[in-house]
């Protein structure tokens, strides 16, 4: 009986880039800016990535943007396997993390946890924050209006976002989303 050859690197690369492309196929909860669609995971990376490379200087403490950039990009392979869990979805988040983490284990296991705490990881939970609720505000919150979302919710979801940039914080609670709480689409539950 033949031996079964184990595969070499180059082979496991392009396998591992082969898997990659499927997060191409899942789809998020935040419209494209001109709500005609909903954006992709591989979408929503390519704009974080755009958006750190333009407001890295904002970040609380000095960054290494190529970092910061390679985690995003990365961040949301696990949806490959997991699905793209809705911020604001109380039922699926109770199973969000034992989803995600055997799909950490199968596709990109080896990342240490300690990432998580890291100058760069704080930023790039800011963008992964701070460009969806863009994107909701310039649809004139039509994913926060269609599915209720309520300001304590939000404020729930970004409880971290200003470790990472206190100033675009800030600015996106100022510009995209208290502007909405004025018009209703965010239910402000907080009074």
């Amino acid at each position: 009986m033949e031996e079964k050859q184990e595969k070499s690197r180059i082979d496991r690369q392009f396998d591992f880039i082969r898997e990659i492309d499927k997060e191409k196929f899942i789809t998020r909860q935040t419209f494209l800016s001109d709500a005609k669609r909903r954006e992709n995971d591989a979408e929503h990376a390519w704009h974080m990535a755009i958006m750190t490379l333009l407001l890295s200087e904002y970040a609380n403490e000095e960054i290494d943007v190529l970092r910061v950039l390679s985690m995003l990009l990365i961040h949301d392979l696990v949806e490959i396997d997991a699905g793209d869990t809705y911020a604001y979805d109380e039922e699926g988040k109770q199973t969000q993390r034992v989803r995600e983490v055997k799909a950490a284990d199968r596709i990109y296991g080896i990342l240490p946890e300690d990432q998580a705490q890291t100058p760069e990881a704080k930023f790039a939970h800011v963008m992964d924050n701070v460009q969806p609720a863009m994107l909701n505000d310039y649809t004139e919150g039509k994913d926060w209006s269609a599915k209720g979302v309520r300001l304590s919710q939000i404020l729930e979801r970004n409880a971290h976002t200003a470790e990472g940039s206190q100033k675009l914080w800030d600015y996106a609670y100022t510009n995209f989303i208290e502007p909405n709480v004025k018009t209703g689409k965010i239910k402000d539950d907080t009074k």
